[in-house]
């Protein structure tokens, strides 16, 4: 079961790469909001990685 999971998030997560390249190129519109939600989800994840980093939470390993 998280086999499939994982592989869900693989195929969503190239999808999205190959919508922001298409989108570059002047895709259709379609292709245009999935590039855009893409690009925003990797924003969110980055903003939130740098606050965990910077709250100590990130990033090292466990023991020290």
């Amino acid at each position: 079961m998280i086999l499939l999971a994982l592989t869900g998030v693989l195929v969503l997560t190239v999808g999205g790469c190959v919508c922001v390249v298409w989108a570059a190129r002047g895709g259709p519109r379609w292709v245009r909001a999935v590039a855009a939600v893409t690009l925003t989800a990797g924003q969110v994840v980055r903003s939130n990685r740098r606050r965990s980093m910077r709250s100590g939470d990130g990033g090292g390993d466990a023991d020290g």
